[in-house]
């Protein structure tokens, strides 16, 4: 699936996966070496996330139902944790700098 954001159809992510059972949200990106330009896990639903274990980092953009961005927290380094973020309903995993051009009241879409 392809993230862009709707304001100006900038592509955030082409190659989208979504993780909806228990087993790959609890994985996530752990099992893998790294994220490649274009690519992301959706993590859906998600409050929160870690990236222990991990062995690269990554940007967290925290999303609400919507699809509007609540957070950004960005170059998350192996073996951190990040905000707990209530009001979000998801939260999209990228490689770290793919959410440079990303900010808070955002609105993404799915294409």
């Amino acid at each position: 699936m392809i993230f862009r954001r709707k304001s100006d159809g900038l592509v955030i992510a082409d190659r989208a996966e979504k993780a909806e059972t228990f087993k790959t949200r609890l994985l996530g990106l752990i099992p893998r070496k790294s994220l490649a330009a274009g690519e992301a896990l959706w993590l859906d639903p998600c409050t929160g996330i870690h990236t222990c274990f991990m062995s690269f980092p990554i940007d967290a953009v925290f999303l609400d139902r919507d699809l509007r961005v609540l957070l950004v927290e960005r170059d998350m380094r192996p073996w951190r944790l990040s905000a707990f973020v209530e009001e979000a309903r998801s939260v999209l995993e990228l490689p770290s700098g793919a959410a440079a051009a990303l900010a808070e009241g955002d609105a993404l879409e799915i294409a």
